[in-house]
């Protein structure tokens, strides 16, 4: 670990479900925590805030100027035309910032890029074969990201991530569609098949790898799976423990594929859902060994995670 609580560490896209979580870990490495975002709000008693449009390519540099490690947990809206208009700039910009005021970058990623064939078991050798639009956007990302490492000595992470679960309930499928849901006494709901695996990341293992990554000179120019418990559970088994944590009974409707495609017409997240679909028709198995050996860590099993969740969200009410 390279503590040296003078250098200057820097999320872009400081208030979502993995950004706060960041937050409260980054302290363990430094002191110099820079949070920057449409609006910005502490976590540490001693975080500078930097109100941005990151959209802006001055923003991007003023905002990276400085640091020496910068997180990228900016989360566009779930649209694919706005992916497509605002994702690749902003990552241009981002190199180029980083590249000019020799500044490492970490990016958050998620596994969109990849071979929809292979996502029954994801690992950092996964192929980059998108099949979506949005996925194709990430490729595109991913692959600036890669190029800035080999061809002009960037000094970068891409930190992957499957889908998540915290207590920050928007943009988690599983809390909107099963937690809240059981919550106000509805059928939990899944998408496709509740029968096959679906990993799910637990946003505060999620951010306590990405800072141990950023925090670890000889984990640059790599690609990590972030930890995530190993533990295979289908869409039917998460509902069942979420049921079981909130003490209600365990009922589910599963979405198929066809009344996904038919409600898109109607309902805007829902049409941006349609073309992941293959991420739920089929095993989703998010393997991240390497992080696990590497770094001696034993991520929160899902029966902790959902209980935690569960418990914290009651507690907070």
């Amino acid at each position: 670990m390279n503590h040296n609580n003078n250098h200057k560490q820097t999320i872009l896209g400081a208030g979502g479900a993995i950004g706060t979580e960041l937050a409260k870990i980054l302290p363990h490495y430094t002191s110099n925590i820079r949070l920057v975002a449409r609006n910005p709000k502490k976590i540490n008693a001693t975080d500078e805030l930097m109100p941005a449009n990151l959209l802006n390519r001055e923003a991007v540099f003023k905002a990276v100027e400085g640091s020496s490690i910068v997180y990228v947990l900016i989360g566009f809206a779930y649209n694919t035309k706005v992916w497509q208009q605002q994702w690749v700039p902003f990552i241009k910009n981002v190199i180029d910032a980083c590249l000019q005021y020799q500044c490492k970058l970490v990016f958050f990623d998620n596994v969109y890029a990849l071979d929809a064939n292979q996502i029954e078991h994801i690992t950092e050798r996964s192929a980059i074969h998108p099949i979506s639009k949005k996925g194709k956007v990430r490729a595109e990302v991913d692959n600036l990201i890669i190029n800035a490492i080999e061809q002009q000595q960037l000094q970068a992470i891409i930190a992957r991530s499957p889908d998540f679960f915290g207590t920050t309930i928007d943009k988690s499928l599983l809390m909107t569609m099963v937690y809240q849901n059981l919550l106000k006494g509805k059928k939990a709901q899944w998408i496709c098949n509740a029968n096959v695996i679906h990993s799910m990341g637990y946003t505060p293992d999620l951010a306590k790898g990405t800072a141990l990554l950023g925090n670890t000179n000889n984990a640059y120019n790599q690609i990590w799976n972030l930890p995530v418990s190993d533990q295979t559970l289908t869409g039917k088994e998460w509902i069942e423990l979420f049921a079981h944590a909130m003490q209600v009974p365990a009922k589910m409707q599963v979405l198929p594929k066809w009344a996904i495609q038919t409600l898109g017409i109607f309902i805007p997240i829902i049409k941006e859902l349609s073309e992941m679909t293959y991420q739920y028709d089929r095993d989703y198995f998010f393997d991240s060994t390497k992080f696990i050996k590497t770094f001696e860590y034993v991520p929160t099993t899902n029966f902790a995670a959902v209980n935690e969740v569960v418990n914290t969200l009651k507690a907070n009410k």
